[in-house]
């Protein structure tokens, strides 16, 4: 199974967030299902990404899985390209993607999976 079962419940936006690897202070993840084992390329995860007000990043991403991307609210700099609530990315593996920043913070919801999801 890929993620547990969960039904709706409410979540608690007050603790639970951590800086994920290789994001700078003022970047935090919370998961919200899965996990990703990227040491053998499996898995999937669900998580929340926000970033507080004036955080950035200084260099472009790249991994080895799928990543879809929501932005739920705030808005969100890439490279100098800003961009508003409700807009959607969906990037294959190995695609370049930022830097990124955000001026009054944002937060988004994203999914990360690898090709083969048994």
């Amino acid at each position: 199974m890929l993620k547990e079962h969960l039904e709706f419940f409410t979540l608690d936006l007050s603790s639970g967030w951590e800086i994920p690897a290789g994001y700078p202070d003022g970047v935090e993840q919370k998961i919200l299902a899965g996990s990703l084992d990227e040491d053998n390329k499996k898995g999937s995860r669900t998580r929340l990404l926000r970033f507080q007000p004036g955080a950035f990043t200084t260099k472009p991403f790249e991994h080895d899985y799928w990543e879809e991307v929501f932005l739920v609210s705030g808005t969100l700099k890439v490279g100098e390209e800003a961009f508003q609530p409700y807009t959607y990315a969906c990037r294959p593996p190995y695609t370049p993607h930022g830097p990124f920043s955000s001026e009054d913070g944002c937060l988004l919801i994203e999914t990360h999976f690898y090709e083969t999801l048994e």
